[in-house]
Parts: C-alpha cells; sequence; structure tokens
C-alpha cells in the first residue's frame, strides 16, 4: 500500500514538472525509463533560452550602474554638440542687469579667478559690477586683486562701502588701498575709522612700500611668557579669528613692554599640559627684521629660514607686527617681473595697456643712454677706417666678434644678477668663480673662434684673417667674463640695482673692447690681409 501510494505521488510529480516545461534534477532517472515514454525532442524544454528569459537584477542593476558612469570619453564624443564657450560672461552678465545670475556666477569660481576677469573689464562695465555684489564678495576681489586693479574698483566704491569692506580686510591690505587714492580721500577715509584702527593704519602708512613696515600687519597673536598653556588656548579661541596666523603664537616678556622673546608652535601648546608655561615650551630662537629692512631682504630671509610668517620688530625689539608667507610669495613675483624688466631696459610698471606717452617716458631715457654706448663703439671702429678701408671683410666678420662678446657677456651677467638677488657676495670671498669666469672665456672664445676662423679663412681665402678672428673671440669673451662679473658686483657695493644698469655697461665693454682687439690685430696683420 506504502508503495503504491509511493508511485502515485512521484506520477504526480512528473506531470507537473512536464506541464511547467522544466526539468527536475532530484527525480530518479531511472522512472523516466520505467515508467514514462520519451519525450519527443522538440516539446523537451530548452534550458539555455529559459535562463536566458530569466530577468538577471544584479546584471540589470550593474547595466544601469554602467550606464551612470561618466568617462572622459564622453565629453569628446564627436556625435554630442556641446555648448561653445562663452567668452566675456561677466560682460554679457553685467550688460543684462541681473543681479541674482552675476552673484551665482562669482559664487561658482574660486575669487582669484574672478578677479581675472575682472581686469579685462572695462571702465564703464567696472563701475556697474559693485551693484551686483554684496560686501562680502567686493571683499574678496580687493583681497585677491593687484594694486592697479584695488585703485580701479575702489574709484567706483562710495566711502560707506569702503569702511565697511576694511571691517573686514587685514591691516596691511587697507594700507595697500589707501596708499593708491588721493590724501584727501585717504584723510576723510581714515577720519570716519575707528581711533584704534586709525592709529594702527596710520603708522603702517609710515613705512615705504618696498620695507618690511609698509607688506606688515598687525593682526597676530602675541601672549606674555608667563601665561599657561590653558590661558593661551582660551584667548586663541576668542580672538583667533581676527588674526591671520595661529600656526605660530609669539610670546613676549612679562614687563608688558611687547618684547618679542619667543614662538610658540600651536601643535607644542595643544599637546602640552595645561598648567605648561609658555616660557617652558617656546623657542627663543626668534629670526625677525625691522620694519626698514627692503622687502627684497626680508623674503631672502624668510626663503632661508623656512618660515610661515616673520615677525617684524623695532630696535628695542617690540613686536610691531608680522609678514606672512603670502605676502612674501607676491614680493617674489613683484622683485622678479622687476629684475627681468630692467635686464630688458624697461620698467615693470609697464604692460600691454600702457599709454603711448607714458611707455615713451620708461623707454626712451635708456635708448638715449644706448645711443650715447653706440657712439662709443662707433669712434673705436673709426679709429681703424684706414684698416678698414684697404680690407673690406674686416667690416663683415668684425660683428661677429662683438655679438659673441654681448652674448656671453649677458649670460655670466644673468648669473651675477640671480646670485646678488639671493644674498650678498664680496669679491674676497668670490675671487674663484671670478678666475673661472676668465677661464671660460678662453675655453668657449677658443671654441667658437675655431670654427668661426675656419669658416671666414674658407670663405675669403685667407688664413690670416680666421687666425685674427679666433685670437679675437677669445679675447673678446675673456673681457665679457671679467666685465659680466664685476659690473653687478659694483653696482651693487654703490646701492644700485644690478640688474638695471648691468646690461648698457656690459654691452658696451664687449662692443668698445672687441672692435678694439679685432681691428688692432688687423693692423698688426695687415700685410699678410692686403
Amino acid at each position: 500500500m506504502d508503495e503504491l501510494k509511493q508511485q502515485d505521488e512521484e506520477h504526480k510529480l512528473n506531470q507537473e514538472t512536464s506541464a511547467a516545461g522544466k526539468s527536475v534534477s532530484n527525480v530518479d532517472p531511472r522512472s523516466w525509463e520505467d515508467d514514462e515514454p520519451e519525450i519527443p525532442e522538440e516539446s523537451r524544454p530548452n534550458l539555455t533560452d529559459l535562463f536566458e528569459s530569466i530577468p538577471d537584477d544584479d546584471k540589470k542593476s550593474d547595466d544601469d550602474e554602467r550606464s551612470q558612469i561618466h568617462t572622459d570619453t564622453d565629453d569628446f564624443d564627436e556625435d554630442r554638440e556641446d555648448e561653445p564657450e562663452r567668452e566675456d560672461e561677466l560682460e554679457e552678465l553685467i550688460d543684462e542687469g541681473n543681479k541674482e545670475e552675476i552673484s551665482e556666477y562669482y559664487e561658482e569660481m574660486q575669487p582669484a579667478d574672478f578677479v581675472e576677469e575682472v581686469d579685462d573689464l572695462d571702465d564703464e562695465d567696472l563701475q556697474k559690477l559693485p551693484k551686483f555684489l554684496n560686501t562680502e564678495q567686493l571683499t574678496e576681489i580687493m583681497e585677491e586683486a593687484d594694486d592697479d586693479t584695488r585703485q580701479r574698483i575702489s574709484e567706483h566704491l562710495d566711502d560707506d562701502t569702503l569702511l565697511a569692506m576694511f571691517e573686514d580686510m587685514s591691516k596691511d591690505d587697507i594700507v595697500d588701498i589707501l596708499g593708491e587714492m588721493e590724501i584727501a580721500h585717504q584723510k576723510r577715509l581714515l577720519n570716519r575709522m575707528k581711533s584704534g584702527d586709525r592709529r594702527i593704519i596710520h603708522t603702517l602708512l609710515q613705512y615705504p612700500d618696498d620695507s618690511a613696515g609698509g607688506i606688515m600687519t598687525t593682526e597676530y597673536i602675541a601672549l606674555r611668557e608667563d601665561r599657561t598653556c590653558a590661558q593661551a588656548l582660551d584667548t586663541i579661541r576668542d580672538i583667533g579669528p581676527k588674526t591671520e596666523v595661529i600656526e605660530t603664537i609669539y610670546v613676549t616678556d612679562e614687563e608688558r613692554l611687547k618684547k618679542l622673546v619667543g614662538t610658540v608652535d600651536l601643535r607644542d601648546l595643544l599637546s602640552s599640559p595645561r598648567n605648561t608655561k609658555l616660557s617652558e615650551i617656546m623657542d627663543d630662537q626668534v629670526v625677525s627684521v625691522e620694519p626698514e629692512v627692503d622687502q627684497e631682504e626680508v623674503a631672502q630671509v624668510v626663503s632661508k629660514y623656512d618660515l610661515q610668517a616673520i615677525p617684524v620688530v623695532s630696535s628695542k625689539g617690540s613686536i610691531l607686527g608680522i609678514i606672512t608667507v603670502d605676502d612674501i610669495i607676491d614680493v617674489i613675483n613683484e622683485e622678479h617681473d622687476e629684475d627681468i624688466a630692467h635686464l630688458g631696459g624697461t620698467s615693470a610698471e609697464e604692460g600691454l595697456d600702457t599709454t603711448l606717452w607714458e611707455s615713451v617716458r620708461m623707454r626712451l631715457p635708456w635708448l638715449l643712454i644706448n645711443l650715447l654706448t653706440a657712439f662709443l663703439a662707433s669712434f673705436t671702429v673709426k679709429m681703424f677706417e684706414s684698416t678698414i678701408a684697404k680690407v673690406v671683410a674686416l667690416s663683415a666678420t668684425m660683428t661677429i666678434v662683438s655679438g659673441m662678446g654681448g652674448n656671453a657677456g649677458t649670460q655670466t651677467m644673468s648669473v651675477m644678477v640671480r646670485e646678488l638677488a639671493n644674498g650678498e657676495i664680496t669679491f674676497k670671498e668670490n675671487w674663484k668663480p671670478f678666475v673661472k669666469e676668465i677661464l671660460l672665456g678662453v675655453v668657449d672664445g677658443a671654441a667658437t673662434g675655431l670654427v668661426t676662423g675656419i669658416v671666414v679663412a674658407l670663405l675669403y681665402g685667407n688664413v690670416y684673417l680666421g687666425l685674427i678672428i679666433f685670437l679675437a673671440m677669445i679675447g673678446n669673451l675673456v673681457v665679457s667674463g671679467i666685465f659680466g662679473f664685476l659690473v653687478p658686483l659694483t653696482l651693487e657695493k654703490l646701492h644700485a640695482d644690478p640688474a638695471l644698469a648691468s646690461s648698457i655697461f656690459v654691452t658696451t665693454a664687449t662692443d668698445v673692447l672687441g672692435f678694439f682687439i679685432f681691428l688692432g690685430l688687423a693692423s698688426a696683420f695687415l700685410p699678410y690681409l692686403e
């Protein structure tokens, strides 16, 4: 009975499986042979089609995720038509006069990038711009802009707006802006400031713009050495948001004279016990500068000691302010631009937008000086007119000697100007490099002179002419090494800018002496040249 019941259940199970078109793996295969007829091939279930018809949720989710992945190739799809990049978008937004869109456009980029677009605005658009930005945005722009752009923007701002901006700006930036204004406007704004701010800014305005006092800020943290770490941290929480630098805390003496005695790193302050006094963890080896020091020298000190900020102290050692690394970077860029401009005989103040008469005023004096030096070279050539008249080839080859000497002198001069910019150089301590420049002139002169001599000898069919230019090239490159080394060093000792006038003196020396050496040798070998 039980056996019949079991067979009946197996028979039902087989019928259900056949009706559903599925194979059942747990059925005994012998039951198919004994109890069921063979299923025709066309009615057998196709397992491959069956499995492919079942939706794969995991695969579907993978495909969906893959379709949402953005690749760089999407940006460069040939079938895709991107919107053309809009140039002068800020000008268009100003012309439309939509304050909300201009504000959103500002928030989408860094202030420094926005300032670059502001620089390209004409006066009419620049006059409209402040109407579409709030005080906070204008403050950020003024902090990032250079002096010229600040001046252009401030001309279109009323006193109330400027004073509101000054409340959130550092004192050194305020001084930079006021320093570019007319005296009357400057006094009017100062009179409306708080007495404490007015006193600080008035003091900063007394220092030259390119001095340590002119670029320092008074927003720093200075605490007495008898303060504990707990007290110092409480003070930092209160005044920290109003200062430019909190990584370094400046420590003064206990007599309340603000005499700088050390510095404490914020990391050391946080990791020290609460009751530890600042005098116990401070570094008493403080690197500082006085307010009259030139900004280029300040940059050298900061670079030498890898400082994030450098304190400015009075002659008595009292701290007056600090100079932060962002100002030092601006100084380095400014000095670099100035040196490059001076090497070319122009002014760092000149740009593509400089007016015609301003460019004439900046360039013409140096051109006139160069003209005078050209006359010296001309007079040297005139001394050998008779020699040149007898050997015309000299007139075509002598410029090679002077030109190569000028190039070699510029190389030596450039090295010296860079070294002088990095620190003080004395001839007594650096006579070996001077000898090296002389030997370098001999080697370079012999190499270039040999090539030139061979070419000239073959071109004019005169070996002696090739020999003369070979010797003259050595002599003039030695001259270039001597003057390229000594001229910048001498100008530095005379407290003149070595980058400003070095090129004039070096070029004059290589031209005059180069012509003299070459034509003098030609006169000596004249019988062999005719």
